[in-house]
């Protein structure tokens, strides 16, 4: 049976949680460390997928800057999520 690690984030913005699976999915793919269970959690972020437009999002931007929510573009598929 493979083990999995698992790793503790804390509170972690998206962009930099996305950054660093992104270099464990690489390191991975070259056959360096092991998996691992990323346990975090992002402060509020509205993520627009490859099938989303900004137009999807029903909040304009400076009320979603005084609610303190980001916006971030992302690779998955789908549209826009919460």
């Amino acid at each position: 049976m493979r083990r999995c690690g698992y790793e503790y984030l804390g509170r972690i913005g998206y962009r930099e949680a996305a950054a660093m699976q992104q270099r464990l999915s690489r390191s991975l793919k070259d056959g360096v460390g092991e998996e691992r269970l990323l346990l975090l959690e992002h402060p509020p972020v509205i993520t627009l997928g490859r099938n989303a437009t900004p137009e999807d999002v029903l909040l304009d931007a400076r009320t979603l800057e005084k609610l303190g929510v980001a916006v971030e573009r992302c690779d998955r598929g789908g549209q826009v999520t919460y």
